[in-house]
């Protein structure tokens, strides 16, 4: 087994340092942002950062990145106090990734990548209509984390959408049969395939299988 001290990452070439250490963390979810500016400029960002964390109510975090550069959802998130929420799915993988290009604040990148955006409810901000599973989130909080200077956002569910037939009799959504995607690092998309569930561990007991 390789390994690698603090001292040898540190000297890695720049992008060999990124891909490595944005793949530690292992297979992490693909999702969709999408925003509007107080002008009407729609916005879609792919991120991999998005983990539920709690569920009354509920709520969800993701991270940003250094406001070193315009961070258009960052911004638009602040100044709107909404955002969306879109699985992405195996289908259109390519699409997805190329959000993470920098356009203009005026290109909506539901138009350039190729995805459609759709408004339910009269809420104000666009959801992927070729996800299968998207969410409406009001901002919550940021906390700064001074340790990388990046943004933990959090944000609460306000709508979810999702196809029935994805759901299972304890609320479970099986995200094998929407196939939707993973990611691995920074640029690596995976499918992904129902292992097994098991009923609530408890100690003592072998696990058994739901």
């Amino acid at each position: 087994m390789k390994k690698l001290s603090l001292e040898e990452i540190q000297a890695l070439p720049k992008l060999a340092r990124m891909h490595l250490v944005n793949s530690l963390g292992g297979i992490k979810s693909a999702n969709l942002i999408g925003t509007m500016d107080t002008l009407g400029n729609e916005n879609l960002a792919i991120f991999n950062s998005v983990i539920h964390l709690g569920s009354k109510p509920p709520m969800l975090n993701f991270m940003m990145r250094p406001h070193t550069v315009e961070r258009h959802t960052y911004e638009n998130i602040k100044d709107t106090l909404f955002f969306t929420v879109n699985h992405v799915h195996e289908d259109w993988v390519d699409l997805a990734h190329q959000t993470s290009a920098k356009y203009e604040r005026v290109e909506s990148e539901f138009e350039k990548v190729g995805l459609t955006a759709e408004y339910k409810d009269n809420f104000s901000v666009p959801l992927v209509r070729e996800s299968k599973v998207k969410m409406v989130c009001s901002f919550v909080n940021e906390y700064h984390i001074k340790e990388q200077n990046c943004h933990l956002i959090i944000g609460q569910i306000e709508a979810l959408y999702f196809h029935e037939d994805l759901q299972q009799k304890d609320g479970f959504l099986d995200l094998t049969k929407a196939k939707t995607a993973g990611i691995i690092g920074l640029d690596g998309y995976v499918q992904t395939s129902s292992l097994k569930r098991y009923d609530y561990a408890r100690p003592h007991q072998k696990p058994s299988l739901k």
